[in-house]
């Protein structure tokens, strides 16, 4: 069954066109992401779905129901945000039973609803503590049982791990993840972080100023790339774009090669002077500059080479990538 439907959605603020001709299915228990730069629309595609933002035009189903006019209370979405939005009169269990009480909801079920989701968090030990009393990420996980606790048709988290250091995100990413196989809910979820995008999804949304470049599976967008956009965006370090014909004699396309399939050899295709290296204990990064084009490369292990030094890197044919002056792959 399909969770999410939405069928030419438009979203516009006066002149600016934001969000064009987005067609898209979320199918029931899915983990969808979407990722993109900053101001590719994202967040704005995840109001509309909400409801916090009307579509100017097109079609949005929430299950079998249309709900283009429907308040966002009536949705049977929940949604986490960057901030938490906890109330911090409340404690735990009163932020995460508030909209249960305004449902009118039995106390028992109330009750077993907040217990239910304190165990899946790890939070059955902080239920009396106030938002004042938690770390970020106890806060975090205090937002999404808030979510949990009213047993959505969808779970919608717009970045919600932005405001935790790198360490907390981890943790996090992998509590979501853990939480997702447990309840089986379909859920939608914004990022930039390609590396978020990749380890969460099942089903990765590229946007780009406001359209959708490509939709698959992470390993599907990484190895099949539809176009030098997908392709620069999910990696890290990112492909390298050269010139075809700096190694093919008067090929105008633009090459592209991901870093880890650039080695050390004798006799490489390209000959660098090394910039800056990354030595990151199981991996090596070694920036570098080839007739004026920067290449990066990402070495297995620990290797001993320094910024100033020249080095002759190659590659396999078979792990290029062809693009057209359009950025099309071909």
């Amino acid at each position: 069954m399909t969770a999410l439907k939405l069928t030419n959605v438009n979203k516009s603020f006066g002149s600016v066109h934001v969000l064009k001709d987005i067609n898209l299915e979320v199918e029931d228990g899915e983990f969808v992401v979407f990722v993109g730069p900053s101001g590719c629309g994202k967040s704005t595609l995840l109001r509309v779905i909400a409801g916090l933002e009307d579509a100017t035009s097109g079609d949005i189903h929430i299950g079998e129901d249309e709900v283009n006019l429907t308040p966002p209370s009536k949705r049977g979405i929940a949604m986490v945000f960057q901030s938490y939005a906890l109330y911090p009169h409340l404690n735990v269990a009163g932020n995460m039973s508030l909209a249960l009480k305004q449902e009118k909801q039995p106390k028992a079920v109330i009750q077993e609803r907040i217990e239910r989701a304190s165990k899946m968090l790890n939070l059955e030990d902080y239920l009396e503590r106030y938002p004042s009393e938690l770390s970020g990420g106890q806060r975090q996980r205090v937002a999404i049982g808030r979510a949990i606790v009213r047993e959505p048709k969808l779970f919608l988290f717009d970045e919600p791990l932005s405001n935790l250091d790198a360490a907390l995100r981890m943790n996090t990413r992998i509590e979501i993840a853990n939480l997702h196989r447990q309840l089986g809910a379909s859920m939608i979820y914004v990022t930039h972080d390609q590396t978020e995008a990749m380890t969460l999804a099942d089903k990765i949304v590229v946007l780009r100023d406001g359209r959708v470049e490509q939709v698959g599976s992470p390993m599907e967008l990484y190895n099949n790339p539809a176009n030098q956009f997908v392709a620069g965006f999910l990696g890290a370090p990112s492909m390298n774009f050269l010139p075809a014909g700096l190694v093919l004699d008067g090929d105008t396309r633009t090459m592209g090669l991901r870093p880890e399939d650039l080695y050390l050899s004798e006799d490489g295709a390209f000959a660098v002077e090394v910039s800056h290296v990354e030595q990151l204990g199981g991996d090596t990064n070694i920036i570098a500059q080839m007739k004026g084009q920067q290449i990066t490369a990402r070495l297995f292990g620990q290797h001993a080479v320094s910024a100033g030094q020249t080095l002759t890197l190659g590659y396999d044919a078979a792990s290029a990538y062809f693009f057209d002056a359009s950025g099309a792959r071909v």
